[in-house]
């Protein structure tokens, strides 16, 4: 008897998931139709902020290549020619000492030399420092330019990615108000514009505020090392003009180092 109901109930049985089998495979290309958009389709979903955010990511991988190649110590200190300046120095040749820093533009030699142009007969090492700090400002202040141009990417980057999604909210609610909520498709593109904005904005902005903070202390670094070597040369300088060159004639002497002791107590004092 089992069997005569068999036929009737495997057609009963069929017929109730043929629906879902249906179902699931319109869900399925749904699902590789989602899948297969490309990321030109998701840019032009983005709509009007797309373009000044690839424009601030354009300038963003710009400013950091430059700073790989411009923020090094080597291109700052250049200790070749700081030995240079210090040996005509210890042999108080101002000429030759400017002629080295005249030459060679980097920010050591470029303060140095500020400071050895108000070299007079009478030697004022108060002159002296005081010109190397105005040039030391001016020097040090150009480069860091560049390197805030990447905290200002990764302000405005999100901020107009927020611009972007609100714009999109905007469109959606527009959409809401003119024909009502039924066909949620009609929705779908503005929505996805809020959407990818704010993304994109976040893609700009946190690698650009990454680097400028490894930027920023990097170059910081930077400036304490090259105060720290104007100012020895400055102290060298000094030195040789008190003991007549003397000084540094066969090593520094017992005489030398009680001038460095003294200078060193009266940049403390100051």
């Amino acid at each position: 008897m089992f069997r005569n109901y068999k036929l009737p109930l495997l057609s009963i049985i069929m017929a109730f998931l043929a629906p879902l089998f249906i179902y699931a495979q319109d869900s399925a290309e749904q699902v590789t139709e989602v899948e297969s958009k490309s990321l030109i389709d998701m840019y032009v979903t983005g709509g009007w902020a797309m373009y000044p955010l690839t424009l601030m990511s354009m300038a963003m991988v710009g400013f950091i290549i430059y700073n790989f190649l411009a923020i090094r110590p080597k291109q700052f200190l250049r200790p070749d020619l700081q030995e240079q300046v210090k040996d005509s120095l210890k042999r108080l040749d101002v000429p030759s000492a400017i002629e080295v820093c005249s030459q060679n533009n980097c920010a050591v030699t470029n303060i140095v030399g500020a400071g050895l142009n108000r070299v007079t007969d009478e030697l004022d090492p108060e002159s002296i420092e005081k010109a190397m700090e105005e040039t030391s400002g001016q020097e040090m202040a150009a480069p860091f330019v560049l390197i805030n141009y990447l905290n200002v990417i990764a302000t405005l980057a999100p901020m107009v990615g927020l611009l972007g999604t609100v714009s999109g909210m905007v469109k959606a609610f527009n959409v809401i108000a003119a024909q009502g909520t039924g066909d949620p498709k009609l929705l779908a593109g503005n929505i996805s514009e809020a959407l990818i904005t704010t993304a994109s904005g976040m893609i700009v902005g946190i690698p650009a505020m990454f680097f400028y903070f490894f930027f920023k202390n990097k170059y910081g670094a930077i400036v304490a090392k090259v105060s720290q070597q104007v100012g020895d040369i400055l102290f060298i300088f000094v030195n040789s003009v008190r003991t007549g060159g003397e000084a540094y004639a066969e090593g520094e002497d017992e005489a030398a180092q009680d001038l460095e002791e003294e200078y060193v107590e009266e940049e403390t004092e100051e």
